[in-house]
């Protein structure tokens, strides 16, 4: 019997490349996402770049990017593909705790990060929702993400000039700096779920910024949002 052809309207899985210098971490990853339908793994790098070679060769949608690698480390690669592509996005992943260039990692152009303790299944949402065209930063990892960060001033670039924007995208901004959703910002401000989307992307077009992870740096650089203490 035949096997039923594929809908030719049926979306095209989202493509990955895989970045982690440690072959298993490679592998489980490779694995769980092989038996998502919705996703696929186009290419496998152990550093920093092969995997820059890697998305220049293939376009992936997503790199899942580790950091710590010899060579080339994530952060750099980060910035290279970022600088030299719009269509390709970036999660880091780390290990939160004992790593200090998750920061620099955002700064560099990634649109979110992961722990390498999550679930499996919560990696696989996340690289959906980075694919989708959002960042990923939840609030309890914005908190302990800026804290980490908040005393070294050498980490810190000059503050962001945030003029052109409306009273109102201020508050946007700074509740996208709280790591609010949308839905959460449209209750707070009294607003529709749709106008606060649409205040958002309004301030990804005015403040140049590539994500909703890097309104949430401008909003920290800018004072809009407290760091932690």
């Amino acid at each position: 019997m035949t096997a039923p052809a594929a809908r030719a309207d049926a979306p095209r899985p989202v493509r990955v490349v895989l970045a982690d210098d440690q072959p298993l971490v490679r592998t489980a990853l490779q694995m769980v996402i092989t038996e998502a339908d919705d996703l696929e793994v186009v290419g496998e790098a152990g550093n920093g770049a092969e995997a820059v070679r890697l998305t220049e060769e293939l376009g992936p949608d997503v790199v899942v990017m580790d950091i710590r690698m010899p060579g080339m480390d994530g952060i750099e690669a980060t910035r290279l593909i970022t600088q030299a592509t719009d269509t390709t996005r970036i999660v880091v992943l780390t290990t939160f705790d004992d790593d200090d260039y998750v920061y620099g990692a955002l700064r560099a152009g990634a649109s979110g990060f992961l722990v390498k303790d999550m679930a499996l299944d919560e990696i696989l949402a996340a690289v959906r929702v980075v694919a989708a065209g959002d960042g990923l930063i939840a609030p309890s990892v914005t908190g302990r993400l800026i804290k980490e960060f908040a005393d070294r001033p050498t980490a810190a670039p000059p503050p962001r000039d945030v003029a052109g924007i409306t009273d109102r995208e201020r508050e946007v901004l700074t509740l996208v700096g709280g790591g609010l959703s949308n839905p959460e910002i449209a209750e707070r401000l009294h607003i529709s779920v749709a106008t606060a989307k649409t205040y958002v992307t309004r301030l990804l077009s005015k403040l140049d910024a590539r994500d909703r992870v890097q309104l949430v740096i401008i909003a920290y650089e800018t004072g809009l949002v407290a760091p932690p203490r």
